[in-house]
């Protein structure tokens, strides 16, 4: 059995792209991103990547932690969620999720940890450790049968 994690070493904010370009180019429309890790992972980062990949100009996106919602015009829309400020699941789901969720676009959570039990069942789980001064180390993973092909997609895109 194959490992259903998808392991990605960036050693720059260039590596980091081309994570986030082979993960848009995985991802199908409907899809629900969970993004995990610390204040400064680089998160946001990906999510730049990924907008920049479905057609959205990088510049327009930035941390949603204030606004705690972007949505984003491209080839395909993306929405941008924050939890890190919400007090509650009740807080997130005031936002209308559910209304983002299987919708035309791509829907990335920051801090989804957070609101894991607010999460659709199926979903991309992104998890991103700091492994240095520019270096992070991502895990990918499908979280159930919807999402079971972007792993592979993901090593055939980066090679690894």
């Amino acid at each position: 059995m194959s490992d259903p994690t998808f392991r990605f070493d960036s050693r720059s904010e260039a590596d980091t792209e081309r994570l986030g370009v082979a993960l848009a180019d995985s991802l199908p429309s409907g899809a629900v991103v969970a993004l995990i890790g610390t204040l400064g992972a680089g998160k946001t980062r990906l999510v730049q990547a990924i907008a920049k990949a479905s057609g959205v100009d990088p510049a327009t996106v930035v941390s949603p932690t204030f606004v705690l919602v972007h949505e984003y015009s491209g080839r395909r829309p993306v929405y941008h969620f924050d939890a890190y400020r919400l007090k509650d699941d009740d807080e997130f789901l005031a936002l209308g999720p559910e209304e983002y969720f299987d919708g035309p676009g791509v829907t990335l959570v920051e801090w989804a940890d957070r609101v894991e039990r607010c999460l659709p069942a199926e979903y991309v789980e992104v998890r991103v450790d700091v492994t240095g001064a520019n270096e992070r180390a991502f895990a990918v993973r499908a979280i159930g049968r919807a999402y079971a092909g972007v792993v592979p997609q993901l090593r055939a895109k980066l090679g690894a």
